[in-house]
């Protein structure tokens, strides 16, 4: 590392950080990230010593914690047989960790294609429905996240979209339930789901059924909410796809391994999507590494016929090597039963005492270790903290509680004016009793913003 004379290992950290580190989604020079010196299970350490206690899982995807010893070991070991392979040549990681996506997947799908992550999986798995359908539209949902490729951020539905249009032609979006704002003017989860079902048949009807290859859905949405499907929805998106042929894809990039206490969230509803796509969780991000998981009469469609697509880096053998020993931790140490005693025993009761206590919490939500924590300026009428896609001087709330929660040795994943609580699945309850005290005592920034009905 370029050093400069009496400069601390931190210093020139940021020096070189500053100098020649392009940061994403970030205005360059408004941004100071924290040098990070290591990591371990559920915290990381500045290179102070200061430890913290990471509720954002960094970005979601570090489902068995920081530093495994099962994953480093097993990446360290490829590294010394078979550091890199091209995608064409068969290898016992890639085999392995195919076979053993597949076997977790629901029935029927059994093939997966290999790609970087999570928008490239994306982007394939809509190539895939394209082919395979013959049709040219895709039907994703408005508070969606799908990734920043070309085609993933035209197929997302949140304001990080904006600056790329005019983006992928074909992409249609439409609204999915979210109860507690709905769109539909519901009374009940069961009363959303029907709804948000009826629309979306209507936009189906009114776009063409036979132009549209497939419907793109987060099981349980990330990024924009943790929004948890309300009885009924998935099973009836899935039923309008069979009557109308069209594809349905679940993009499980942040919901699947782990994180909702099921290999993929759609198991919980017990539902099979035709197309997977995944990565984040699967091997924790050690290497980057993602997919589609793909139904047989998809594949069939390229059993003669070539699939044109490819990526140098697809079914790299140290990331194979990783999801070999990550799933195979998820298993010898029971992780996803783990998981849900998390989620129904620790995290959801500590949640709700918070929203007791607390005037600014409007509604708590999820499952698993998968929360979000929506924050109010007024119960009554639901107002937002902080207005939607506020920035500068609107998002201070939002930013003073965040600043709260990091100087009290919690690292929170923070979005619009919600707070996610999304710990490794390896968290201890302990651990997790830790973070909620620390969020409890920041909510006072919260509540100090709400107003009297």
């Amino acid at each position: 590392m370029a050093s400069t004379e009496g400069e601390s290992r931190e210093e020139r950290v940021r020096r070189l950080d500053r100098e020649h580190v392009f940061h994403s989604w970030s205005a360059q020079g408004h941004i100071d990230p924290l040098p990070v010196a290591r990591a371990s299970g559920s915290y990381f350490w500045d290179h102070s010593g200061r430890r913290y206690l990471d509720f954002s899982s960094q970005l979601v995807n570090v489902n068995i914690g920081h530093q495994h010893p099962a994953v480093v070991a097993a990446i360290q070991q490829q590294a010394a047989e078979l550091a890199t392979l091209a995608p064409g040549f068969a290898h016992e990681a890639r085999g392995e960790a195919a076979r053993m996506i597949a076997e977790v997947a629901p029935a029927g799908l059994n093939k997966v294609f290999f790609t970087g992550g999570g928008a490239e999986a994306n982007e394939n798995a809509v190539r895939m429905a394209r082919l395979h359908t013959g049709r040219p539209k895709v039907l994703a949902a408005y508070r969606s996240y799908h990734g920043s490729t070309a085609g993933a951020i035209a197929l997302t539905g949140d304001p990080r979209r904006w600056p790329s249009e005019p983006g992928a032609p074909g992409v249609v979006h439409y609204w999915g339930p979210y109860p507690y704002r709905s769109a539909f003017h519901s009374s009940s989860p069961e009363e959303e789901s029907a709804r948000a079902l009826a629309h979306l048949r209507q936009t189906i009807e009114v776009e063409g059924p036979h132009t549209v290859a497939a419907v793109l859905l987060e099981p349980v949405v990330g990024t924009n909410g943790i929004l948890v499907p309300p009885p009924g929805y998935l099973a009836g998106v899935r039923e309008l796809c069979d009557e109308f042929g069209i594809l349905l894809i679940a993009d499980e990039v942040m919901s699947g391994f782990g994180r909702c206490g099921e290999w993929f969230a759609v198991d919980a509803w017990n539902v099979a999507p035709d197309l997977i796509t995944f990565a984040k969780g699967v091997n924790s991000g050690y290497v980057p590494l993602g997919g589609v998981v793909i139904s047989d009469a998809v594949a069939d469609s390229f059993r003669d016929r070539p699939y044109p697509g490819g990526l140098t880096y697809s079914g790299h053998p140290l990331a194979c090597a990783s999801v070999v020993a990550s799933i195979t931790v998820f298993r010898d140490e029971e992780l996803l039963a783990r998981v849900r005693q998390l989620g129904a025993e620790v995290i959801g009761p500590g949640l709700r005492r918070l929203a007791e206590r607390h005037p600014s919490v409007g509604e708590v939500r999820g499952l698993g270790v998968f929360w979000a924590v929506e924050l109010v300026r007024n119960r009554a009428t639901r107002e937002p903290l902080v207005p939607f896609n506020a920035s500068g001087a609107a998002a201070e709330p939002m930013a003073r509680f965040a600043a709260a929660c990091r100087e009290a040795g919690l690292w929170p994943f923070t979005h619009f004016n919600r707070t996610h609580v999304v710990p490794p699945c390896t968290t201890s309850p302990e651990e997790i009793e830790e973070g909620l005290a620390i969020l409890d005592r920041a909510l006072a920034v919260a509540d100090s913003y709400t107003v009297a009905d």
